[in-house]
């Protein structure tokens, strides 16, 4: 990757980041927005960012994918 590329990046990426700390300050991190499960340690290791379950995510993409194919 380019210094732009990272750089852009970086700039798409703030304001996921922004509602993460948000969500730290409210106590609402690590719970799944869908759902109010907890989000396993191990995805929010990989993807510290995520406001979803694996399972909720999975459900959303599969939606997602029956309405652009409806």
């Amino acid at each position: 990757m380019t210094l732009l590329h990272l750089i852009d990046r970086d700039r798409r990426m703030l304001p996921a980041f922004q509602q993460a700390l948000a969500r730290i300050d409210d106590g609402s991190y690590g719970w799944c927005d869908e759902t109010g499960e907890p989000i396993g340690l191990q995805r929010l290791l990989l993807s510290p960012t995520t406001a979803l379950s694996v399972e909720a995510k999975q459900r959303r993409e599969l939606l997602e994918r029956h309405m652009s194919h409806a």
